[in-house]
């Protein structure tokens, strides 16, 4: 870990306040400038210094000595907010950190929180934290989480997910919290070893974050003195209303598989008290064309229409969340000390911003773009390479025989039902939703196979190499389309492939261990948008049927997943029928 790239060091601390004794000049200057204080949740007059990344005064003084590498703005009819934070990112949905981070900062979001678990599963530790150290020469504020589980049932989880792992992660400076707890029912139970980490975690610091959905407010009580802090899980104003009362900082998700913040703000009007110190905005994970009306921005725009203050809403977009991981120091508000991160507004009920500031840098100017966030990030480095796949499908890995089946109650939920008729021929009729599905190991070790009702009427064959476990989903309902769709697969080193009637009708390449595409998120859209609506064209009666794709093996839903241990019953924590080896 490289501990002078996560703070200041005593060098930069003593020109930053010589800079305010008028010794050196600042390098931007931010002057008539009406700004929010989040503390006073109020618009103030001021001007703005700024010394290479750091704010370092506000308040009605013009600084003694400029140079000519000084820059003042003149900020008058401009509305001022922090840079918005997104708390919870999974940012390894088709697109890649740097592919998202990118397209959210051009919107005003600077700060993200993501989820290490690609990182766990496809990066050694070693690598994975060059990654992590790297990522803060980025403009943006690049934090990270240390997971407790796979959200599966894999193989080889000891070798990935141990004390080591976790604790070697929530030693580092650029993790803010433990979690999600996906895998808060064995914490609560029985499960020691997640109780030690939740516990490392405070003794680091840092907050655990939980994943609760439906928990009772007793279970919600529990949890608390177990060690959590914090849940994105609700999806209702009653749900939010129970977590805050109980000292939990609240998430309110507005993401493709879950919009409920809408509803969320309306119920919350039922409910008296001064909550919203307590609340922050999410997006967890949304498929990439989600995001075309913004991310966070578009939150605090959702949450004005409910009618919140524009003034708590943008607090719910900055400080509060940095309340929450303990950074308030560092960012989250424009005051001196902080980050220069800033989102530069033409009214104080229009989040989205004309020009963005992070720290110190424009990545958006009077509404130019710049093209690309620098520095790129160089995968290769990493081992985010193409997947080399050097073996094939055999005739006998495309017999399908389960007596149980999954089906889909929505994009994410799937159910057990008894197969009646098993199929031992290459294809199924179109007449019905039913199709064959197969987890196949990436390094073709091991699969294992049944039916899924409710994915699709026609599709035959469909090859992902993208999905919550890093291994390879085949879904279809004629098997030489399926084992085609595989082979496209394979020659574009991972990739999403569907075939129909022996002709590849969609393809997305996911040159990045197969799992992530490098195409910038607006191209990125085009083609998610494309599969999407093919998928739909053949039968698929939800929302969003790339989740589909990266839950079928996350055993914190309900009721029935196919993992690399098998086929699991997820109430009974039981393998109903184990994977195969090849």
């Amino acid at each position: 870990m490289k501990e002078q790239l996560y703070r200041w060091r005593n060098k930069q601390i003593r020109q930053h306040t010589a800079v305010v004794n008028g010794d050196i000049a600042p390098t931007l200057v931010l002057k008539n400038a009406t700004y929010l204080n989040v503390f006073l949740k109020q618009w103030v007059k001021a001007n703005i210094w700024i010394y290479e990344d750091r704010i370092v005064y506000v308040g009605d003084d013009m600084p003694d000595y400029v140079s000519d590498r000084t820059e003042i703005k003149d900020c008058s009819g401009q509305y001022l907010v922090p840079g918005y934070v997104e708390p919870h990112v999974h940012p390894f949905q088709l697109y890649n950190p740097h592919s998202f981070v990118e397209y959210a900062s051009k919107r005003g979001t600077t700060t993200f929180v993501n989820d290490n678990l690609m990182l766990l599963l496809l990066l050694q530790k070693k690598k994975a934290f060059s990654l992590l150290d790297d990522s803060q020469t980025l403009p943006v504020s690049m934090f990270w989480s240390a997971r407790f589980d796979s959200q599966s049932e894999l193989r080889d989880e000891e070798e990935l997910i141990n004390d080591e792992t976790v604790l070697d992660w929530l030693s580092h400076d650029a993790v803010m919290h433990g979690g999600e707890l996906t895998n808060w029912p064995e914490i609560l139970s029985e499960d020691d070893r997640g109780l030690y980490w939740m516990q490392e975690t405070k003794r680091h610091r840092k907050v655990v974050e939980g994943h609760f959905p439906g928990a009772s407010v007793k279970t919600l009580a529990k949890l608390k003195l177990l060690g959590a802090d914090g849940d994105h899980e609700s999806i209702s104003g009653e749900e939010v209303y129970n977590r805050v009362s109980l000292g939990y900082y609240t998430g309110l998700r507005y993401s493709s598989i879950r919009p409920d913040l809408p509803n969320i703000l309306d119920d919350l009007k039922a409910y008296n008290g001064d909550y919203y110190d307590y609340l922050f905005f999410t997006t967890d994970g949304s498929t990439p064309s989600f995001y075309e009306q913004g991310v966070i921005d578009r939150c605090v725009e959702i949450a004005i229409e409910k009618g919140v203050e524009p003034e708590q809403a943008y607090a719910m977009a900055t400080i509060n969340s940095a309340r929450y991981f303990g950074i308030d120091h560092r960012l989250g508000s424009i005051a001196p000390g902080r980050i220069a991160h800033i989102n530069f507004l033409e009214a104080p009920d229009q989040p989205k911003p004309t020009a963005v500031l992070a720290k110190g840098e424009w990545i958006t100017f009077d509404g130019y773009a710049f093209q690309r966030l620098t520095p790129d990030i160089e995968w290769l480095r990493y081992g985010f390479n193409e997947l080399n796949i050097d073996w094939s499908l055999r005739k006998d890995d495309l017999i399908f025989s389960s007596p149980i089946g999954m089906k889909m109650l929505n994009d994410v939920i799937l159910k057990p039902y008894p197969v009646k008729s098993e199929s031992q021929s290459q294809h199924l009729p179109e007449e019905d939703d039913t199709a064959y599905v197969m987890l196949m190991d990436r390094d073709g070790e091991w699969r294992i196979s049944s039916f899924l009702k409710g994915y699709t009427k026609s599709i035959g064959g469909l090859a992902s190499s993208y999905s919550n476990t890093g291994d390879i989903v085949l879904i279809g309902k004629n098997t030489d389309d399926m084992n085609m769709a595989f082979e496209r697969m394979k020659a574009l080193g991972g990739a999403i492939v569907v075939v129909n009637d022996g002709e590849i009708i969609y393809e997305l390449a996911l040159p990045l261990q197969g799992v992530m595409s490098d195409l910038p998120m607006d191209e990125l859209m085009e083609k998610e948008r494309e599969l999407k609506t093919l998928i739909k064209d053949h039968g698929y009666p939800y929302s969003d049927p790339v989740y589909t794709l990266l839950f079928l093996s996350s055993t914190h839903l309900p009721y029935i997943r196919i993992t690399p241990k098998g086929l699991m019953d997820i109430k009974k924590k039981e393998i109903l029928f184990p994977s195969v080896m090849r």
